[in-house]
């Protein structure tokens, strides 16, 4: 698929109304409901359980295999081991045409679309029916999950009515309670008169050879209890060790999964037990019970692959969809696969689905971090999915981007560029500080949203003639300015020197400074992020400062990347490190070095705050700037709603899905509204860029300051 065919997935999903209402409805409540959920429950401890026990069952993975196979045929049951899906599909074709099997009724199972049991069987002449009332429904439209634990969650309850009534042949009114009772009408006789049920698990038990099926509708307890045969479809990522292991997966999975204290069922299962065969006569006997264990080799490249293993630890709960802002508004139909959807289902698409897929969807994830505070399993989703990137690119370069990159990592070649740009922009600005419109091709970057002009100077031609007053320095700090404070936003650079100056340090500016390579690195490209970073240990010269000062918190996780570009021992690993040792977001450096003070010219303001996601997630920083604003006279501080959501800029995604990040923007600048505020502070010139450029589309009197510059405005030091 081409990029151009995933852009059109795109748009048919941002213009589907429905999708967007029911989504967004859903994705919008669940953080609350969520947390709620968790009420006199420790998520951080829990889940470090669950990754504790995953992470042992992965580590002996053969040993957890033999033991569930041995304690399961001990009991009556019957293991395969499959060695492919393939092999999988041949082995239950083989089975079902053994036992006569025509009919099967089906729930709970993703593994089994993996392997397209449904559509090699029913080629066989075999009714496969799935009877959870999501896969029901989403059958019957011809379609495929758009999220792995509500899998109709993209349909309202007119369009449910309308299936139902082509299938029925009799008119169903859009009342749930209704369509429910339709629904359990129709299976109830599937139930009945099935051959054979068929199961996915949440967990499978070693030492007992247990298997366990989470549900919330009766649906799957009946798919394991009233056909004769049983047979269960899982891949080798479901073992834990013991029962105790279990429990910890089972607190976490109805919170995560849907913001539940507790699921409606929890089935187990261990082997093959003792039923009535026939009801006229009581004739007992064992009930067949089979489970396919799906050892292919995507799973054990997975085991393969140190930076990938954790994918293991995953307990399919579904929060990292729930939680992510492109996912609400583009679904899994776009963000995923037939199978597996989402930030979680990039990583399951790769290994388990198809390679190709996952290279085209793996962008669509904003590296936000949202779906790593709530994973279940303390999986790092977006960090795996860079690494994804990392090796699309080393494997699959883009010629393109490739090419953008190069000429970012020239740090001569690339300021030209931007001095020249500086020139060339006066046929767009006007005059203006923001451009409003771009054409053509171009013209995506500018709906709802202004882009600022380039400084007509940058800040390196100036910085020598900004004063600092320092009388007995405590020290000197070096600016790590960035591209955007050095050609963009040079009156926040001057603000932040002010700042420190005010407390005693003196800011210098290393000329040799070059992109912090976060562009190549949040695009895969290692090499030019790595040459990007040999230039800065160079140019920064760390060695000399006290600290290093950033106003931009992507920069500021970018340089305390760099120890991981080099190898331990070498002595760019060696200044790497004391580069990243001393670098400190402005907000932060500030606030530890005695920047809170009860200061300010008391007039009022009213300002809110948005928390950049590298700030909050990666860095962990979210109280000092708050503090800081609440301390300076006159500022009267407004908490909006969704404070730290993304606003969709994410460096280079605002211009390769300015579709997605344009939908983003507008739910922040609704919030920001809603607040009340006459200022929105950040720390981030990404989204200052963007919120800024939002609000100044909308002809919106709010303004959008970095809390470096309102500090300084407040106390008179600009």
């Amino acid at each position: 698929m081409s990029n151009e065919d995933l852009k059109k997935e795109i748009r048919t999903a941002l213009d589907n109304a429905t999708l967007g209402k029911t989504l967004g409805n859903f994705c919008k409540s669940y953080p609350n409901r969520r947390e709620k959920s968790y009420d006199g429950i420790d998520f951080k401890e829990t889940r470090k359980k669950i990754a504790e026990v995953k992470s042992y069952a992965a580590d002996h993975i053969d040993e957890m295999i033999d033991s569930f196979t041995k304690n399961c045929e001990a009991r009556g049951g019957h293991v395969y081991h499959a060695k492919s899906g393939e092999d999988a599909m041949e082995w239950i074709k083989n089975l079902v045409k053994e036992k006569g099997v025509k009919t099967i009724v089906k729930s709970k199972s993703m593994a089994s679309e993996e392997i397209h049991m449904n559509k090699i069987l029913s080629d066989n002449g075999v009714l496969v029916q799935e009877t959870d009332l999501g896969e029901f429904i989403i059958a019957l439209e011809g379609n495929t999950p758009v999220h792995m634990v509500m899998p109709a969650l993209h349909l309202n309850k007119e369009q449910v009515a309308d299936l139902f009534t082509d299938y029925t042949k009799v008119k169903n009114e859009p009342i749930i309670s209704e369509e429910v009772k339709t629904a359990r009408k129709l299976m109830r006789d599937k139930f009945i008169h099935a051959d054979m049920g068929v199961s996915g698990a949440n967990v499978a038990v070693a030492d007992t050879g247990t298997v366990f099926t989470m549900t919330n509708e009766g649906n799957g307890r009946m798919v394991g209890t009233l056909p004769s045969i049983h047979l269960y479809v899982f891949g080798i990522e479901k073992f834990v060790k013991s029962f105790s292991d279990a429990r910890h997966i089972f607190k976490v999975l109805p919170r995560n999964g849907t913001a539940q204290r507790i699921t409606s069922y929890l089935s187990i299962y261990t082997g093959a037990t003792e039923v009535t065969l026939d009801k006229n006569t009581d004739q007992k006997g064992k009930k067949e019970f089979y489970c396919v264990i799906l050892d292919d080799p995507g799973r054990r490249e997975i085991l393969k692959e140190p930076e990938f293993r954790q994918i293991f630890d995953c307990i399919r709960c579904g929060a990292c969809l729930d939680v992510c802002p492109a996912f609400a508004l583009v679904g899994g139909h776009v963000y995923g696969s037939k199978v597996y959807t989402g930030g979680i289902g990039t990583m399951l698409t790769h290994f388990l689905v198809s390679e190709e897929r996952a290279a085209e969807i793996q962008n669509i994830c904003l590296q936000c971090g949202r779906c790593n505070e709530v994973c279940g399993g303390e999986l790092k989703i977006s960090d795996m999915i860079m690494k994804l990137r990392e090796k699309q690119m080393k494997e699959n370069p883009d010629a393109l981007k490739k090419f953008a990159l190069d000429a970012v990592t020239d740090r001569k070649l690339f300021h030209s560029m931007l001095r020249i740009a500086s020139v060339a922009q006066g046929i767009f600005t006007k005059g203006q500080p923001m451009i409003r419109h771009l054409p053509m091709f171009l013209s995506g970057l500018t709906k709802g949203r202004s882009f600022p002009a380039i400084a007509q100077v940058p800040l390196r031609d100036i910085f020598h003639t900004i004063p600092q007053d320092v009388k007995n320095p405590k020290g000197t700090i070096a600016l790590f300015a960035g591209c955007l404070l050095d050609f963009v936003y040079t009156d926040l650079a001057k603000a932040v020197v002010a700042n420190l100056n005010s407390i005693g340090y003196k800011v210098e500016m290393p000329l040799g400074q070059a992109c912090c390579g976060c562009p190549a690195t949040s695009m895969g490209d290692t090499e030019n992020a790595t040459k990007e970073a040999e230039i800065n240990i160079e140019g920064m010269n760390a060695e000399k400062y006290d600290y290093i000062v950033t106003a931009c918190p992507s920069c500021t996780h970018q340089l305390r990347l760099y120890p991981t570009f080099f190898k331990e021992g070498t002595e760019m690993h060696k200044r790497a490190q004391e580069l990243a040792n001393k670098t400190f977001d402005f907000s932060k450096l500030f606030y530890d070095l005695g920047g809170l003070e009860d200061l300010g010219d008391g007039k009022p303001v009213k300002v809110t705050y948005h928390d950049s996601c590298h700030l909050k997630r990666t860095l962990g920083i979210s109280k000092e700037q708050r503090e800081l604003l609440k301390h300076t006279k006159g500022v009267e501080f407004i908490e909006m709603n969704d404070c730290d959501n993304c606003c969709g800029f994410g460096g280079a995604y605002s211009v390769l899905y300015p579709e997605i990040s344009a939908e983003i923007l507008e739910n922040k600048i609704k919030n920001i509204q809603a607040s009340g505020a006459e200022v929105v502070a950040l720390d981030c010139p990404g989204c200052l860029m963007q919120i800024k450029g939002g609000l100044d589309a909308r002809n919106s009197d709010i303004k959008v300051k970095h809390t470096a510059e309102i500090i300084a405005e407040k106390r008179g030091l600009i």
